[in-house]
């Protein structure tokens, strides 16, 4: 059985209800799942999982939150080498521009991206909600 870490911030919910989904789907796939927002996860944790689902929404010019999610996500960068990730994260404006960027750089620091990354439009709905779904399978 994997274990899969996902790992999210959310401002509004629409993050956080997309990390439930993705949480779900690895469940429905048969692994063992530990949720966790940006201040309870680290560096340290990474080498507990088999794969990790980050999550966070686009901010400002489309970028990561930068108070919890960025720093831990920084923290988090050494470890990306050979570990099976997937990215998710709602937004409200912008062209997704901030995951694209998200992305090149998880690519470049050596993770393997198992799925292609879920974004949405503010709260998810039942398509988006069933991209998750399929995330969290595909970490598993």
């Amino acid at each position: 059985m994997s274990k899969v870490a996902v790992v999210y911030w959310s401002g509004t919910g629409n993050t956080e209800a997309m990390a439930n989904q993705v949480a779900a789907g690895a469940k429905q796939a048969g692994a063992e799942v530990s949720m966790f927002t940006a201040a309870e996860f680290g560096p340290d944790q990474m080498d507990d999982f088999d794969a990790v689902a980050f999550g966070c929404p686009s901010m400002g010019a489309e970028q990561l939150e930068e108070n919890e999610f960025e720093p831990m996500f920084l923290s988090c960068e050494p470890k990306l080498n050979g570990k099976k990730i997937a990215l998710f994260g709602s937004y409200g404006w912008g062209d997704g521009e901030w995951m694209r960027t998200w992305e090149e750089t998880c690519r470049s620091d050596g993770a393997q991206l198992a799925c292609d990354c879920v974004i949405c439009n503010e709260a998810p709905d039942e398509e988006a909600e069933a991209s998750c779904s399929a995330l969290g399978k595909a970490l598993a």
